[in-house]
């Protein structure tokens, strides 16, 4: 055996080294790897469901929930412990059963991702700020009964101007927030001048409205104005330092996904995810901070009034953003109704 000195560190004693040693295992190279590996080395993947095992099964960073995926989870077989349990703990009291649920959900999530679970505030909130403050103090109490802390929890409401300011007095608690729903400029500067810690800007309802709006079948991936509305928050938010994390969502097809490759976060369905894994074609960055900081983007002071213009203005963000409130509220009201019946036949 032969050997050389390493001398590579002045602060370690010289070493012996042998250059006989067996070749190194090969390692993975990025054509080896399938897209949502390579997409979790650009961005923190985030599982949109609220099917446990679906989450085992695609290991994300995180897990968001809102009313509609609750209301699927709920229904079926394998959960109907979880909504027994939540009808169990509230006595009767449908607002309790419900909070408790969406606990209950959240609490089985938070054992299996090692980062945020976003747990949403009653939809019939979302131009009430002080009665979503106070549903989200609940929420988060619920937690820590259990042994949840805050630290994991985001509490998700819609992008009013009142749930802006709601999710503007829960952080200056320690209470992080998920503003979702945002379909505008204007929510994510708004969310961003407040301290907000995630926003979820929506991509697919974005293409949905301008596919109607124009009649077409659909877009390019670089054309699609969801793609194009997250790629300038994130870039906004790039420019003028802001810390609030970009997340898009409500993702209609893979590449609108892989066109965000880069956002800070992406929230993914079961089913795209399972896309993006049997596929290994190369992944590529398309957002980068650091060429954001050199763009040429206008800063805009958001106040209320300007808030409520910008959306005046934007008949797709006022549109899409009232049709998802009405949507969540009537999942809720759903699974309401479903409770209300276990509740009947227990007590």
């Amino acid at each position: 055996m032969t050997t050389t000195v390493d001398k590579s560190s002045p602060l370690q004693k010289p070493q012996l080294i042998s250059t006989d040693q067996p070749p190194l295992k090969k390692q993975r190279t990025v054509s080896d790897l399938n897209q949502v590996d390579q997409l979790k080395q650009l961005t923190t993947v985030v599982a949109d469901t609220g099917d446990v095992n679906a989450i085992k099964k695609f290991s994300p960073q995180d897990a968001t929930t809102n009313p509609s995926l609750i209301y699927k989870a709920a229904v079926m077989p394998e959960y109907a412990s979880i909504v027994d349990d939540a009808v169990a703990y509230g006595k009767g009291d449908l607002a309790l059963t419900m909070d408790k649920l969406a606990v209950a959900f959240g609490t089985e999530i938070s054992k299996i991702v090692p980062g945020y679970v976003s747990t949403e505030v009653d939809a019939r909130l979302s131009f009430d700020t002080e009665g979503t403050i106070n549903k989200a103090r609940d929420l988060i109490k619920m937690y820590d009964e259990v042994g949840v802390k805050k630290d994991r929890i985001l509490i998700k409401i819609a992008a009013t101007w009142e749930g802006v300011q709601a999710a503007k007095q829960l952080e200056k608690e320690g209470i992080t927030c998920n503003l979702t729903l945002i379909f505008s400029i204007a929510q994510a500067i708004a969310c961003a001048e407040v301290g907000c810690t995630l926003i979820s800007p929506f991509v697919g309802r974005i293409m949905d409205w301008h596919k109607k709006a124009k009649g077409v079948d659909g877009f390019a991936p670089t054309e699609d104005p969801g793609v194009m509305s997250v790629t300038a928050i994130y870039n906004y938010y790039k420019k003028y330092g802001y810390n609030t994390i970009v997340m898009g969502a409500s993702f209609r097809n893979k590449e609108e996904i892989l066109e965000l490759a880069g956002c800070d976060r992406l929230t993914i369905s079961p089913a795209l995810l399972q896309e993006l894994t049997n596929a290994s074609s190369n992944v590529q960055q398309k957002l980068d901070a650091s060429k954001a900081v050199n763009m040429d983007i206008p800063k805009i002071d958001m106040t209320e009034s300007t808030f409520r213009w910008m959306m005046n203005e934007d008949a797709m963000a006022t549109e899409k953003l009232a049709e998802g409130i009405r949507g969540f509220a009537a999942d809720i009201v759903k699974l309401e109704n479903i409770v209300k019946t276990k509740i009947s036949a227990k007590f």
